[in-house]
């Protein structure tokens, strides 16, 4: 089985639509700018991508766009996870022959009252064992409303085919536990930025962060600040970046990092319903945002 270096910044991209049809093109062009910013690989079809409402033949031409838009040294990362065990693995191996190098795989979650600790080690180790390319643990409780607790990542981090996790609780607490309990190649990513600094702090390889999209360059230089050891500059920039990440996550969500998008250059365009648009105020608050983080300038507008 292949192996995938999680290092680094990931950004996991937003889907473009026109008049609510998916739009590679813009995809591609979006890609083509992040690749240019120090950023470690791209996540297509997570959260900020609204896998949820795309097609099973849309998330394949999402995947095949990625794939050929990006510097053969960008890997890949493909959103695969499905209710069922069986759609998940099917998903995986279609992406894995399309080039995706890994797959982010979301705890299955309508059953959550089930989702047990042993329905969770069966369900993501049958996964890795039969898919051709590693899998990423996904854990985002808010949008699930299942976490996965200590044990289990603890007992799937000794499956040879999964190589990590992306935590998007922001509980730095539950990060510094995943290290401790997940020892040999198993890496563990942040899935915010609010939480970055933090968590590379202890011990997190990088992070999967919407902030990315927007601020690529400021979430490597946190991360590369980090590594050298320079936290009082790694700290400065995070406090200046939380206002940003807070906007384009929590506040106003997707819609909103698509509208900040659109301001900075890159191809946001609305949502797909029944998700609904950044409203003009909600637009003039984001832009307000970024020209404060100094992401923005009036002449850029």
């Amino acid at each position: 089985m292949s192996s995938i270096d999680l290092y680094g910044i990931f950004p996991p991209v937003p889907t473009p639509f026109v008049h609510g049809k998916l739009a590679c093109d813009r995809l591609a062009s979006n890609l083509d700018k992040l690749s240019r910013t120090g950023l470690k690989g791209i996540v297509v079809l997570g959260s900020n991508g609204e896998y949820v409402y795309l097609s099973a033949d849309e998330k394949k031409k999402v995947v095949q766009t990625a794939v050929e838009s990006v510097p053969a040294d960008m890997p890949v990362i493909a959103g695969t996870g499905c209710e069922s065990t069986a759609e998940t693995i099917r998903l995986t191996r279609e992406v894995a022959r399309l080039g995706a190098r890994a797959a982010l795989v979301v705890t299955p979650h309508y059953y959550s009252g089930l989702m047990s600790v042993d329905a969770m080690v069966q369900h993501f180790t049958a996964v890795a064992d039969n898919v051709p390319i590693p899998v990423i643990l996904y854990n985002v409780p808010k949008f699930t409303g299942v976490n996965l607790g200590v044990e289990v990542v603890a007992r799937l981090a000794l499956h040879p085919n999964i190589a990590g996790i992306k935590d998007s609780t922001g509980n730095v607490s539950q990060l510094g536990q995943y290290v401790n309990h997940a020892g040999g190649d198993f890496k563990v990513l942040v899935g915010t930025a609010g939480a970055l600094l933090g968590a590379l702090s202890l011990g997190c390889v990088g992070a999967v962060a919407a902030l990315a999209n927007v601020a690529a360059e400021n979430c490597v230089d946190i991360y590369e600040l980090v590594k050298k050891g320079d936290y009082d500059a790694a700290g400065t920039l995070q406090l200046k970046m939380l206002p940003v990440n807070q906007a384009v996550t929590i506040t106003y969500g997707v819609p909103g990092l698509k509208s900040a998008m659109d301001m900075l250059g890159f191809f946001g365009g609305a949502p797909r319903l029944p998700l609904l648009p950044s409203t003009e105020k909600e637009k003039q608050e984001i832009r307000a945002i970024l020209e404060k983080a100094e992401l923005l300038y009036e002449e850029d507008l």
